[in-house]
């Protein structure tokens, strides 16, 4: 009754197309969830997303939930995630993420999940580190643990978006180091980043936590672009 009260004078609405949300519906409405573009990648061993890493990084799987489209519904959820402080969109996200990547092959084994970690400066100014909103849900809908410690950004990278695929990987090259291997050895990790676009960050990360005696490496990104 409390919670009736209150949803009266503030009501939830989706954080997409602003609508109020109803009773079993949070973040966003079922229309919004219904429409958002998925890409259902983590059915297919061959697809677009691990591609990017055949013949640099030997990870066991790769897949994106979303197709990302300039001025569409992932792109407004992905700036409010990144920027406007909107934590809640990355955990519901990973949760979903997680539950479909339960049952499927190549995932469902993940033991560990580490967000790709931001550099301390960043996420300071930042306040969050937004893969890592998306590694709890994951990791609720996997049932595994989520260890966001063990693996440290050294530097602090340029902007990545108008550079070239070489560019990118020169600009994230040796920047991730693993600080607790301990937590890691022998494995089945998922690493967990908001967006893949030449996958630069993600291959540098992977090859970092690699160096771990007994480590496997898969991936999940919210978007793909």
């Amino acid at each position: 009754m409390l919670i009736d009260f209150f949803s009266l004078i503030y009501p939830q609405v989706c954080v997409t197309c602003g609508s109020d949300l109803v009773q079993g519906e949070s973040v966003l409405c079922l229309d919004c969830v219904f429409h958002l573009p998925q890409t259902n990648y983590h059915l297919q061993e061959d697809n677009p997303v691990i591609r990017h890493f055949w013949g640099r990084v030997p990870v066991k799987a790769a897949t994106s939930m979303y197709f990302f489209n300039k001025g569409e519904r992932v792109q407004a959820l992905m700036h409010k995630l990144k920027y406007k402080g909107a934590t809640e969109i990355g955990e519901f996200a990973g949760r979903m993420m997680g539950q479909k990547l339960a049952t499927a092959e190549g995932y469902r084994d993940s033991q560990i999940i580490i967000p790709v970690p931001l550099h301390k400066s960043k996420q300071l100014k930042r306040g969050y580190n937004q893969s890592e909103c998306l590694a709890k849900g994951l990791a609720h809908g996997l049932k595994a643990a989520m260890v966001a410690d063990a693996v440290v950004r050294g530097t602090a990278s340029d902007t990545q978006t108008k550079k070239t695929r070489f560019l990118r990987w020169q600009n994230v090259d040796s920047i991730f180091s693993v600080v607790q291997p301990q937590k890691l050895e022998g494995m089945n990790i998922l690493l967990v980043d908001d967006v893949i676009t030449t996958g630069s960050t993600l291959e540098a990360c992977a090859q970092a936590i690699l160096e771990v005696p007994g480590t496997t490496v898969r991936v999940a990104t919210m978007a793909c672009a």
